[in-house]
């Protein structure tokens, strides 16, 4: 008998794993990008917000999508459904190749030098506790969904509480002498325009994505019509009101011209009011939340690349479950090696700027799947999924990524053109592949 997913995580979970896949280390660094590129309080709020309406009505479409087709592997079983194995392959060949593997990469060697400047260790153990850290949270997923998730749980409970110290220190220091300092700078640019607003959206947006990882293990939530979308919501609002709250305490200790110029705002906060020890605690809060967020894509990610296999698109082996863990163990160990890899090469950031637009183009596409779904078939009974406005809603977020991979293109068309390279080099892979598969 073929071994199956095992059904064990609630609502809790599923709330978990949509804030751990979302609050990264963006919102401790990408805030100054925003600030400088708005020039104000209002207009660094107002694409905050405009960014979590966004998100939100990703997370009612993908929470649709999750109930309809409550499988593992997420967009790239809604890809396969409505538009073939080609488009589908290409996303999950893309994902492995760079965007989860990158990230990975790139959060893991961010973590280990966190860890290093607070334990005072040399710059020359920044790769070695990376890799070290890789190894420890594959191996940890290994060992089932339940070990995996309770990780992820953990730290993004300390992520939060990392974000709750910073924004209670920012709103308290609105009468201290930090609060005068938002006094005196409240603008960098009189004027908001909408270039402006355009171009301020897009680290808001990365920064909020990262919902799509819950319906990566939807094969293993329980009563997945109900609580994946109940999940997303619930996930997504939260982090909506922690990024809006956050955003305030720094505006409230930098200001506007502070922030706009701040390398690291969330330390700049924190040190503003509490000297060094502020500074200190910010730091392993970040290490936390990108220990966590690292844990979070290495759980989800391999659950696509067991579908891919499962349709014969990639290693054979790949496709089997653990019979005791029921985990997807070779594509766990496929992912953990590629991004040692990576690691190791210190190649991943500039791969990622060169795909950073192809996540959007999937977006767009799994988001369009919806349509053709409803168009289909009815809802699930039971399900308490919907998305509010359709099809008015949908169409939007379609537009919004649209947008972004325009906007990507124009600001930087040569890495735009050597990320649709990565992305088409999966096509002869995916040629060789499904020629190589056995027919059913």
């Amino acid at each position: 008998m073929k071994t199956t997913y095992a059904r064990r995580l609630g609502l809790f979970d599923g709330t978990m794993l949509v804030i751990g896949g979302i609050i990264g280390a963006g919102i401790f660094l990408n805030p100054a990008i925003v600030a400088d590129r708005t020039g104000s309080a209002f207009g660094t709020l107002a694409v905050w917000g405009i960014g979590g309406v966004v998100a939100l009505i990703g997370a009612m479409c993908f929470g649709e999508l999750g109930a309809r087709n409550p499988r593992a592997g997420g967009s790239y079983v809604y890809l396969r459904d409505v538009f073939g194995p080609l488009p589908a392959f290409l996303y999950g060949w893309t994902y492995l190749v760079v965007v989860n593997s990158g990230a990975i990469a790139a959060v893991g060697v961010t973590f280990a030098g966190y860890a290093c400047r607070l334990l005072s260790l040399p710059e020359s153990f920044i790769r070695p506790l990376a890799i070290f850290a890789l190894v420890v949270l594959h191996g940890i997923n290994l060992l089932g969904i339940r070990p995996g998730a309770l990780t992820t749980n953990v730290f993004t409970l300390l992520r939060l509480a990392a974000l709750g110290a910073l924004i209670a220190t920012g709103l308290a220091a609105v009468s201290g002498t930090a609060g005068a300092v938002a006094a005196s700078a409240a603008t960098v640019s009189p004027e908001l325009s909408l270039s402006a607003i355009g171009a301020a959206l897009i680290p808001v947006l990365f920064t909020y994505g990262g919902w799509q990882h819950s319906n990566h293990v939807a094969g293993e939530i329980l009563d997945p019509e109900k609580n994946l979308p109940r999940a997303l919501i619930l996930g997504v609002t939260a982090v909506v009101l922690v990024y809006m709250l956050a955003n305030v305490a720094y505006l409230n200790t930098l200001g506007v011209s502070g922030l706009a110029h701040s390398v690291a705002p969330a330390a700049d906060t924190m040190t503003a009011v509490l000297g060094s020890w502020g500074g200190s605690l910010i730091a392993f809060g970040i290490m936390c939340s990108t220990f966590g967020f690292m844990s979070l894509v290495i759980l989800a990610g391999p659950r696509i690349y067991q579908a891919m296999a499962d349709d014969g698109l990639f290693f054979e082996s790949a496709s089997k479950l653990h019979p005791r863990y029921r985990t997807p163990t070779v594509a766990i160990l496929v992912q953990a090696v590629w991004a040692i890899a990576l690691t190791l090469s210190g190649s991943y950031g500039q791969l990622l700027d060169y795909v950073v637009f192809g996540d959007w183009i999937f977006f767009g596409l799994t988001v369009a799947t919806l349509f053709f779904y409803r168009r289909r078939e009815a809802p699930p009974e039971g399900s308490a999924s919907f998305v509010w406005g359709y099809p008015v809603t949908p169409l939007f977020f379609i537009l919004i990524a649209i947008f972004v991979v325009w906007s990507s293109i124009v600001s930087n068309p040569r890495n735009a053109a050597i990320g649709a390279a990565l992305i088409g080099a999966g096509i002869p892979v995916y040629l060789y592949w499904s020629r190589s598969r056995k027919p059913s």
